[in-house]
């Protein structure tokens, strides 16, 4: 099965939010929907994202397990961006 993964440029969080809460919420609301493979905190040029790997059947799915995860973890704190994208070989592409 193909191997995606949804990842989220975060803002300020909402008032109230444990920061501690928002990778294990992503995850788990992946989860509902899919086989995660995996979830991280990473900081890249300052900005803190948070990643979601998972799997799916196909692009569709897969695109509506992005939203699903941006839609919970907006709720928590601000996504300023975010983007799914498919593993081919060992690189990663977005999603049309």
């Amino acid at each position: 099965m193909p191997s995606y993964r949804v990842t989220m440029a975060l803002g300020a969080l909402h008032r109230g939010i444990d920061p501690a809460d928002v990778l294990p919420t992503a995850v788990d609301t992946a989860r509902a929907l899919t086989a995660v493979e995996a979830g991280t905190v990473e900081i890249r040029r300052g900005q803190a994202l948070v990643v979601v790997r998972f799997e799916a059947p196909d692009d569709q799915e897969a695109s509506d397990v992005g939203r699903a995860v941006v839609r919970r973890i907006d709720e928590l704190v601000v996504v300023e961006s975010s983007r799914t994208t498919r593993r081919f070989g060992a690189r990663w592409y977005p999603l049309h």
